[in-house]
Order: C-alpha cells, then sequence, then structure tokens
C-alpha cells in the first residue's frame, strides 16, 4: 500500500483553525507500517466527550464553528479526519479504501482513546460509519446527534441527486474539492474558506480517498456493506440512547431520512428535533455555532 502525506505547510494559517494537531496509528490492513489518524481535541479531558465525524469530501476543518460553543458548555471536542482526508495519511489507491476498512479505522481510533461515554454527532459519511460504530459499540455511546447522513443497506433505489453525484465523482477530471464543498452550502464561502478545504489535496494523486467514498455507498441489497448495515439498523432501532435528528432544510440528498429517523428510532421518541434553517448539505459550515448550541443542549439535559 503506498501512503501519501499532505505536506504540513499546507495547513498553516489557515482561517478559523488554530487547533494543535495530535495523531493516533490505526492499523494497516495490507499488514504494514500502520497508518497516521489525526485529530482535533478541544475542552476539558475530563468532560463529556463529543465525537464530531466528518464526511465526503470534507475533514475536521468544518467543524471550526461547532468546537468553540461545545467548549465553552464544558464539553470535550474530539474531531479526527478520516483516513485518506486532511491530516490524515492518505492510501494512494482507490481500491485501498472500503466500506469495512473505514469502520474498522473508526473503531481503531475510538479504542485507542477509550472514549466513552461519548456523543457521536455525524453528517454525511460520518454517519455511515459513526453509526455502523455506534451500533458496533454501543457501550461507549451515550446519546446521538444525526445531521444530513443516512444508513442505507441497498434495499431502497437510491435518490437522483445522489445518482448525479456518484457519476460525477468518478469521472470529473479535476476533483475541486474547496468548490464541491462550498456547492454544498447554503451561504457563499470566502474564498480562503475554499482553499481550506482544498489544503489536503496538493494534486489528483492525494484524491483517491474522495474519489472512492461515492461508489462504496450501498447502492444495491447485494453490496459488500449491506448485511453490516441492516444489523446496525436492527441495533439502533432498540438501542435505549437518546437519538437527536438535527437535518438542514435544504438538503437535496439527504433530506428524505429526516422523518425516518425520528420515526424508527427508539432513542429519538419525545425529543423536540430541530431543523437548522437556511442551512445546505453542509450544516456545520452554514450553521455551525447554533449546531453546537443545540449539541451542547442536548447533551446537558439528558
Amino acid at each position: 500500500m503506498e501512503i501519501l502525506r499532505t505536506p504540513e505547510e499546507r495547513f498553516e494559517n489557515l482561517p478559523g483553525y488554530p487547533f494543535e494537531p495530535r495523531y493516533v496509528e490505526v492499523p494497516n490492513p495490507d499488514g504494514g507500517e500502520p497508518l497516521r489518524m489525526h485529530y482535533v481535541d478541544e475542552g476539558p479531558a475530563d468532560g463529556p466527550t463529543v465525537l464530531l465525524l466528518h464526511g465526503e469530501p470534507s475533514w475536521s476543518y468544518l467543524y471550526r464553528k461547532m468546537i468553540p460553543p461545545l467548549v465553552e458548555a464544558g464539553l470535550r471536542a474530539v474531531a479526527p479526519d478520516l483516513i485518506g482526508f486532511g491530516k490524515s495519511d492518505k492510501p494512494a489507491s482507490r481500491h485501498d479504501y472500503t466500506y469495512q476498512r473505514h469502520v474498522d479505522w473508526m473503531h481503531a481510533f475510538v479504542n485507542a482513546l477509550d472514549l466513552r461515554d461519548v456523543t457521536l454527532f455525524c453528517q454525511d459519511w460520518g454517519g455511515l460509519i459513526g453509526l455502523r460504530v455506534a451500533a458496533e459499540q454501543p457501550d461507549r455511546f451515550a446519546r446521538i446527534v444525526a445531521a444530513n447522513t443516512f444508513l442505507p443497506t441497498g434495499d431502497h433505489a437510491p435518490g437522483e441527486a445522489f445518482l448525479r453525484w456518484r457519476e460525477f465523482s468518478q469521472t470529473v477530471p479535476e476533483m475541486q474539492i474547496g468548490r464541491i464543498i462550498a456547492n454544498g452550502c447554503f451561504t457563499e464561502l470566502p474564498p480562503e474558506v475554499v482553499s481550506a478545504y482544498d489544503a489536503p489535496f496538493p494534486d489528483e494523486s492525494y484524491k483517491a480517498g474522495p474519489r472512492a467514498m461515492p461508489g462504496l455507498v450501498p447502492h444495491t441489497p447485494d453490496n459488500p456493506a449491506s448485511p453490516a448495515n441492516r444489523a446496525a439498523w436492527q441495533v439502533l432501532t432498540t438501542l435505549d440512547r437518546p437519538f437527536l435528528v438535527a437535518f438542514s432544510d435544504s438538503d437535496p440528498i439527504t433530506g428524505g431520512m429526516a422523518p425516518i429517523l425520528r420515526r424508527t428510532m427508539k432513542g429519538a421518541q419525545g425529543l423536540d428535533h430541530p431543523v437548522i434553517k437556511g442551512a445546505g448539505h453542509f450544516l456545520q459550515e452554514d450553521a455551525g455555532a447554533e449546531l453546537g448550541r443545540h449539541i451542547a443542549l442536548f447533551v446537558t439535559s439528558t
């Protein structure tokens, strides 16, 4: 497995991202040298932990607006970069990435930090990975917040918006990461923020992770990930943990999942689920401070 590592100078002076880099090693599935996984860890070490999982094609920079209100509320905010993203190591081949490997890497991360009594916040692929981890290690998780995400089994046809995105991601000659994220926001991003989302990827050779992700989403019932995702649904729908659904009002890809999660998750019953207005797919970018306050209230009141 060829491993790429983004030069540190790419991350200098990013706007609104003053956080000290931290690293943990996770296993190399090919048996070689471990992979280095980056994470942000802010707030009191003994405070209730909020695990912030990003998706495709973003990285922990997406959480820079959410972390301050969480820390102000006395919470510990932990935001890792998925393997292939952000400051984490980047296997160079698309074939190095599978759904199961992403889940395994996140299990390894949670175990390495020995995270307990965790509130999971997950968006986009952060949910596809994080909800699996929560279902498979439920004793480590105290509550869940799902935002613009889902856990597909392939038993239902994906929407047209997702199919267009998958086709685009696999065929576009140059994958402009910052522009993709800007197009998924309701608000207009400044050029320097767009550039910050591009920072982890000096050229196309670093983008195997973002390229691979859309093709890994289960879209047929016989997908290799479908059985494990069905098993996760069985656990999550009966899990006695508070489950907050905090979707935006302007996401064409995942918006239809919000009522399904509110209806099917046992832990969602009786909660007041917020709708984040004026926000797109990347609602952390559009309304990060508001989301942070919702999570802080959720943690302190449940």
